[in-house]
């Protein structure tokens, strides 16, 4: 809240440059800060008296925007990508998959590794849970296995998350 919006009769006022001016009427901290040509700011709308603050109330709110826009700016939005395997896979497809998977790890995405079973692929789930393990020991070093490999319908589901560096 800010200058009439202020609705105690008794306000803890700060000055602009930050020294404690005390305990004032509200009126009287109004006018100091319209003396010196800032808003009144409610600082603290729930101490006993409110503390209020004189400063230029636009200039705050336009460095705030600045902060959060850096904020936003710098943080990494985490994408899950998908990388296919089939349980018939071959090395060099699989090593081609392989190197996909490390370069999504390496940009900070997680990973889901599936494996699409076809026609009678599915009674034999062991070998596409095989080629999930060999994926996930070959990337153990960079990666932390989020969801360990699991069959859902006709699909076994795996997914990686990158190591947190320290």
């Amino acid at each position: 809240m800010i200058n009439e919006e202020i609705r105690a009769k008794e306000v803890r006022l700060v000055g602009s440059d930050g020294e404690q001016i005390g305990i004032k009427s509200i009126r009287d901290a109004l006018q100091m800060a319209a003396d010196s040509g800032l808003d009144l700011v409610n600082v603290a709308p729930t101490a006993k008296p409110p503390v209020c603050r004189i400063m230029d109330y636009g200039k705050y709110r336009y460095e705030l925007q600045k902060k959060e826009k850096e904020a936003r700016k710098n943080q990494k939005i985490v994408e899950l990508k998908e990388v296919r395997f089939s349980a018939t896979i071959d090395e060099h497809d699989f090593q081609t998959k392989l190197r996909n998977v490390v370069k999504f790890l390496n940009e900070g995405d997680k990973v889901k590794c599936s494996v699409r079973f076809r026609g009678r692929e599915i009674t034999h789930a062991s070998i596409g849970q095989r080629v999930l393990e060999r994926v996930a020991k070959e990337v153990e070093e960079i990666s932390v296995s989020e969801r360990k490999p699991k069959l859902e319908g006709r699909s076994m589901i795996m997914i990686l998350a990158p190591k947190q560096q320290q």
